[in-house]
């Protein structure tokens, strides 16, 4: 593997011939990528078999090892998110708020790619492709640095990719894998300033912290999923039930998944058994507060510490209250601002609970697992921003994207 300074240097190159490509030629790429994912799926599952026997045999628990998992409808699903990139209007090169100054001049904003972007993930092998995607759309050359766990998945399918990218003739260094998965070399790409625009952190939270709290490159910060589903008194509780098990079972490794479910204590008495009964089918364990428990004695004892852990496990956390106010508090005071839901019949209360829960997806009688960039319309995400500044909820392309001013004159000198 060559140097992580001369991968920099490479993919900076990169960045400067992919941000030039015309629209159709970046599309047209895409298209062939697709093409060629599904064309060799037989050597991707083969080698992330490989990924998923080593960390079998390294204990991995049975959520992270969905996540790693590759299979014929994933790698569909990852190649119908690509070409769902492809078909999305192009960003890059758009002119916005062109005004005319009183001295005649045309000012305008034009939107371009960020140049170099770096994602460091953990065993989640369709990052690379929907990382690719959006990188490549936006005009930016990516480099990846996966973990361990998927590096043989990762290596497949980044050699197919640029395989495919050099058949068309454009410059294969517009993706680099770095293939060593030793941790120095995060830690070298992290203070990688000259060549390196942004750094896009996806995993859990001590990588997220250590990416946060050491690199010198810019950090767009991916957060944790600690997601509420806030039961109300008014709530259709059939419908509860359908969404607080979806959000919870319906993949559990996934950070959008609910983690914690709050209940009015009015509906209390009748809802606890239904939805305890429905997550049993799961076996889920429940860990829930006294109020809870005296209703139903399959709940466990919850600690302080369960109001605000995100499991990636078949356990939720159950917290009863008084009022909605006391729900929102409960929710702003242990989330991690990723995802957080109301059931309710009661329009004032939705309204509350949308306009105070501090969160970036915030929903209404609807499953968190919605929080994605494919079903939000984009494609494929980068990830899901949970900070304020810049970008926020699932990045798409825009996230990926700056802009400059580009000013028209006819001889203006100012005075």
């Amino acid at each position: 593997m060559d140097s992580i300074e001369l991968i920099g240097k490479r993919a900076k190159a990169a960045s400067k011939k992919t941000a030039v490509l015309t629209t159709v030629e970046r599309n047209n790429a895409l298209r062939s990528v697709g093409d060629a994912l599904i064309k060799h799926s037989d050597e991707i599952i083969k080698a992330n078999q490989i990924d998923i026997e080593n960390a079998r045999a390294n204990g991995m628990k049975p959520a992270l090892l969905d996540r790693l998992s590759l299979n014929g409808e994933r790698i569909k699903s990852m190649v119908e998110g690509l070409l769902q990139v492809a078909d999305l209007e192009d960003p890059i090169g758009e002119i916005t708020h062109m005004k005319k100054r009183p001295n005649g001049l045309m000012i305008g904003y034009q939107k371009v790619p960020l140049g170099v972007v770096a994602i460091i993930y953990e065993s989640r092998p369709n990052v690379t492709v929907d990382a690719f995607s959006l990188t490549f759309k936006s005009g930016n050359a990516v480099i990846l640095r996966g973990g361990s766990d998927c590096i043989n998945s990762n290596i497949m399918l980044v050699d197919i990719i640029r395989d495919s990218l050099k058949s068309m003739g454009l410059d294969e260094d517009s993706i680099i894998l770095i293939t060593d998965t030793d941790r120095k070399y995060v830690n070298e790409l992290m203070k990688l300033n000259e060549y390196v625009d942004v750094i896009i952190p996806r995993g859990g939270a001590g990588l997220i912290k250590n990416v946060v709290n050491n690199s010198t490159v810019p950090v767009i910060e991916t957060g944790t999923g600690n997601c509420h589903v806030y039961v109300d008194e008014s709530a259709d509780l059939d419908m509860a039930v359908n969404i607080v098990y979806n959000a919870k079972t319906q993949r559990i490794g996934v950070c959008n998944a609910c983690e914690s479910l709050v209940v009015h204590r009015a509906i209390a008495d009748k809802f606890i058994p239904m939805v305890v009964d429905k997550l049993k089918e799961k076996n889920v364990e429940v860990r829930g507060d006294s109020f809870s428990m005296d209703i139903d004695r399959r709940i466990v004892p919850a600690t302080e510490e369960d109001w605000g852990t995100e499991y990636l496990d078949y356990i939720i956390s159950l917290k009863t209250v008084e009022n909605i106010d006391e729900a929102i508090e409960h929710i702003n005071r242990y989330n991690t601002g990723h995802s957080e839901a109301i059931v309710t019949k009661d329009y004032d209360n939705s309204r509350k609970f949308t306009q105070q829960i501090d969160a970036a997806a915030v929903y209404v009688n609807a499953s968190t697992r919605f929080t994605d960039g494919f079903e939000f319309g984009f494609g494929a995400e980068i990830g899901i921003s949970t900070q304020k500044i810049h970008a926020r909820g699932p990045m798409g392309l825009d996230a990926l994207t700056t802009g400059k001013y580009v000013i028209l004159g006819d001889g203006q000198v100012r005075k």
